[in-house]
């Protein structure tokens, strides 16, 4: 089974290394299965850019985001904010702890695949994934 994955980033190479998923200014949104991966689209974060006044943990905030991310599984970035609690519940998350481009995590993800794939599927259960 493939899932929907948006990686957090600003400039669309670059995982977001300077603040949480609810902050990338972009997101890269990939279909990855074990075997192969497909870029699918670049999403704007449009939402964040029209009210700034929202702020980490805002439960409107994680609401934003959401509605931008519509179709996706899989949440993937360096740092989650407090909304992490309201987000898991409808996305699995992946923290990347080192920062690298998002050719080479697509690799990383394929090859937790099955990882990923087993906490997506506990539904409001899941637990971050951290690859390191």
């Amino acid at each position: 089974m493939e899932l929907i994955y948006a990686f957090a980033t600003d400039d669309g190479t670059a995982l977001k290394n300077d603040g949480h998923f609810g902050n990338a200014r972009y997101y890269s949104i990939y279909k990855i299965s074990p075997d192969k991966y497909e870029f699918i689209e670049r999403r704007k974060n449009a939402e964040i850019e029209e009210d700034e006044s929202l702020t980490h943990g805002d439960p409107k905030k994680a609401k934003s985001v959401s509605s931008v991310l519509k179709g996706v599984n899989v949440l993937v970035a360096n740092q989650f904010g407090p909304n992490i609690t309201r987000i898991i519940k409808k996305f699995a998350c992946v923290i990347i702890r080192k920062v690298f481009f998002i050719e080479d995590i697509v690799r990383a993800v394929q090859s937790n695949a099955e990882k990923i794939m087993a906490e997506y599927q506990k539904g409001e259960g899941r637990k971050p994934v951290i690859l390191s």
